[in-house]
């Protein structure tokens, strides 16, 4: 049987002392950085109650097992993307390398867009949504409904857009705004 292997990580963006920023390099290796809000009132009741203890109580079940990840990786690269859909994902990751073709005033915003690893991770991440959505092939939406979590953590602001209040949720809703959906 193949070998299931991911890695997970977390990063608390209000207490960091103590702890230092992956290079560039590594991030860029993430498939997706996610943000995790604060849960509401109800979760956090429900953690209090799960939690308060020194001794929690807590049981876990699979949902699935490895033979099935194993097979569903399969399924996934046989999801269809249509050759539109590749220059779409190509359109954005190259805009995010030059965000004054999206918005004028921009040159100098970004010191480093996404690589082309954001390419392929953007292209993976889409399939396997396609095939959590029940589809076998790619749609637009699906691109748009991956792009803040595929990008963030790959576009480097400069010093300006962080001095402007740019941010990179600001960057990649102007280039999905901006750029023609196949």
């Amino acid at each position: 049987m193949d070998a299931i292997f991911f890695v997970m990580a977390t990063q608390n963006p209000i207490e960091q002392e103590g702890t230092y920023k992956l290079p560039e390099a590594q991030l860029d290796r993430f498939l997706l950085k996610v943000r995790v809000d604060y849960p509401s009132k109800a979760e956090e009741r429900q953690i209090l109650d799960l939690m308060s203890t020194s001794a929690p109580k807590l049981t876990t079940e699979a949902v699935i097992d490895g033979p099935t990840v194993i097979e569903s990786r399969s399924l996934v690269n046989d999801v269809y993307v249509d050759g539109s859909i590749k220059d779409y994902i190509v359109d954005i990751i190259t805009a995010t390398r030059q965000p004054d073709t999206i918005q004028p005033g921009w040159k100098n915003i970004v010191r480093a867009g996404a690589s082309p690893r954001g390419t392929i991770n953007m292209t993976l991440a889409a399939k396997a949504l396609a095939y959590l959505r029940g589809r076998a092939y790619v749609t637009p939406q699906d691109i748009k409904d991956l792009a803040h979590d595929i990008l963030r953590h790959r576009i480097l602001l400069s010093y300006e857009a962080e001095a402007e209040g740019i941010t990179t949720e600001a960057i990649i809703d102007a280039i999905l705004a901006k750029l023609p959906v196949p």
